[in-house]
């Protein structure tokens, strides 16, 4: 169990979630997260947005029943956290490019942290469905920021030359991206985001196919390279 530190909205259905938490995690990894005794059934998957010395925060939206309890946490309340789990971003490249939609910007946050602390110049193009958030939280880390509220932030990628793209999102916008990246980054890789269940690569109902194959997402991914996703 892990103690809440603050649980606020910082936009429309959009909360942020600060827990005392000491452990090491890659930035993209995730934890499966737990405020109840039976029901909802399973733990909800949240990424990990940042980590600051003994604490972590967590981003989520508010769209079922298991965010729509975590909502309701206040601090001082206990949450469970399992993880954490996934295989996380490998960091690479000193010119690299972000490309976030909605709540997949979150664990970009921690992403364009380390990158930073490597050196990197970073490049963010951050879309939000009506009103932006965690902005400022990027200006710390990144040289240049490029934001769009209600429309289609792949619209304004520019295809510069990267060594490394990192994009996450909804599906949709991944493939957008990808459409748009895959010609000027060296590589590029997906945080994909898909229901589960059990998180351990047990109950196989994150699968999703791949050029290699099925793969399972809570424990082969999050993070795959793109052209393996979207190879079709």
């Amino acid at each position: 169990m892990a103690l809440i530190l603050e649980n606020k909205p910082i936009a429309s259905n959009v909360f942020q979630m600060r827990v005392a938490a000491n452990q090491q995690v890659k930035a993209g990894q995730f934890y499966m997260l737990r405020a109840w005794e039976n029901i909802p059934t399973f733990s909800r998957p949240i990424s990990i947005c940042d980590q600051n010395g003994e604490e972590m925060t967590f981003v989520y939206e508010v769209k079922g029943k298991g965010t729509e309890i975590f909502s309701t946490l206040q601090a001082g309340d206990e949450i469970e956290l399992m993880g954490p789990r996934g295989n996380g971003f490998v960091l690479k490249g000193q010119k690299c490019v972000l490309v976030g939609g909605g709540v997949g910007i979150a664990p970009l946050l921690l992403l364009a942290k380390r990158l930073r602390e490597q050196g990197a110049q970073i490049t963010a193009y951050l879309g939000f469905r009506s009103e932006e958030y965690l902005k400022e939280d990027f200006a710390r880390y990144c040289h240049r920021i490029i934001t769009d509220v209600g429309g289609k932030i792949t619209d304004v990628i520019e295809t510069e030359s990267f060594d490394c793209a990192y994009i996450c999102g909804p599906e949709v916008m991944m493939q957008a991206a990808w459409d748009k990246l895959k010609h000027s980054a060296e590589q590029v890789v997906v945080s994909v985001e898909r229901r589960m269940a059990c998180g351990v690569g047990v109950c196989l109902g994150c699968n999703i196919k791949t050029r290699q194959g099925n793969k399972k997402v809570c424990s082969d991914g999050p993070i795959f390279a793109a052209e393996d996703v979207f190879y079709e």
